[in-house]
């Protein structure tokens, strides 16, 4: 008996995934839910994401086992942080010795776990592979190009994105093995459909619209946390003075759920006389970072959408809300090419104008860009077969 149990343990596939940042728990909990019962999965968390709102929450409310490691980096600058990372990544992959690693987006996680994994030859499983945003000023670029180069499976949420792998290099023939230099790539659909399907059902169990005394369809919901809109004074001006005009031109309350490090941003703004017009205006309702079932409902009862989140951005689509992006490039372009999403970056005249334009139009479509929410079942079945 002992016996058995050894040689059952022996043909599981050992899986370690990595996050740690708050798209990468949401990211992983479709792909939790769909592995089999001959996988054995172990988690690392980075701690990139440490806040209570930005962390702990999102586990508990996704119903994701807490992670069988946490490294507790912390924030900082992106190479100490990156560098803290591998080392603590590099030391759990030598202990454990996973079959493969898998791997979410584009973040600082993401880049430390595909050098850690890549170094000592354990092959790499990336999701959400292929998105470019050509501009490789942005750090997730970078990221995300160079996890692409060191993935034995890449598994694309668009059509574009497996365009831009082909344009790289990468062959669209499968393996029977894949491997970093053989890799196989996939058209998969978007993990985050998965779950925007499943809790998007149960948006109603959050409070927050009650508590905010929201009316649907009566509301902006705006999110901002990336650097060059954050640490440049001009610009977070600029988004502040365009929230401030949106609500008073169209009478729309906003909802604006603040990271900490922008909230910390925004009190440190010379301009104060524009922090308190923000801050005292009752149809502007600042809150701390929402979770997944709260950030859900208030996409989904909202009348436009508002970030520089590529999170959000789809959110946006899967929930068929216009949205405005804070941003001068997104990996996403199928949303803007549809006429979804206008970039405005952090331009005043430009966000005003996307606001109302988008306002006005009333003839949105919203084609099945991004698969038909049963990607992580896919992901799963081809870690099995090709690996």
């Amino acid at each position: 008996f002992l016996l058995y149990l050894m040689l059952l343990n022996v043909n599981k596939l050992k899986v370690i995934a990595i996050v740690g940042a708050r798209p990468q728990f949401i990211k992983h909990f479709p792909f939790e839910k769909s592995l089999s019962s001959d996988t054995e999965l172990i988690t690392i968390h980075t701690g990139q994401h440490y806040d209570q709102n930005m962390s702990q929450i999102f586990f508990e409310e996704l119903g994701i086992p807490n992670p069988t490691y946490n490294i507790n980096v912390g924030s900082g600058r992106h190479g100490k942080q990156t560098a803290k990372m591998i080392e603590g990544i590099e030391e759990i992959l030598l202990k454990e010795i996973p079959d493969v690693v898998i791997l979410y987006g584009d973040t600082n996680s993401t880049i430390a776990g595909a050098l850690a994994a890549s170094k000592i030859h354990i092959p790499i499983v990336h999701i959400e592979a292929g998105l470019r945003s050509f501009n490789k000023k942005m750090p997730e670029e970078i990221n995300r190009i160079s996890c692409d180069h060191m993935s034995s499976l890449l598994f694309s949420p668009t059509k574009q994105g497996i365009f831009n792998l082909k344009k790289e290099g990468f062959s669209t023939d499968t393996n029977n093995k894949a491997s970093m230099d053989n890799p196989n790539i996939y058209h998969c659909g978007d993990i985050m459909l998965d779950n925007s399907m499943y809790f998007g059902q149960n948006e109603h169990s959050s409070k927050l619209m009650d508590t905010l005394e929201l009316e649907e369809g009566n509301y902006v919901l705006c999110t901002i946390h990336r650097d060059n809109n954050t640490d440049s004074e001009k610009n977070l001006n600029n988004i502040l003075k365009a929230l401030l005009n949106c609500q008073e031109k169209t009478n729309l309350k906003i909802v604006l759920p603040l990271h900490p490090r922008t909230k910390k941003k925004i009190n440190q703004l010379k301009n104060q006389e524009l922090v308190k017009k923000i801050t005292n205006n009752i149809n502007i309702s600042i809150i701390p970072p929402a979770g997944f079932i709260d950030i859900i409902a208030l996409e989904k009862k909202s009348r436009l959408i508002i970030t520089d989140s590529g999170g959000l951005q789809k959110e946006a689509y899967f929930f068929k809300k216009p949205c405005v992006i804070l941003r001068e490039q997104t990996e996403w372009v199928e949303i803007v090419e549809n006429g979804n999403a206008i970039l405005t970056g952090s331009d005043y005249d430009k966000i005003n104008d996307a606001i109302l334009h988008l306002l006005s139009k009333n003839d949105f479509t919203y084609p099945p860009i991004f698969g038909d929410g049963k990607a992580g079942q896919f992901i799963c079945s081809k870690i099995l077969s090709d690996l």
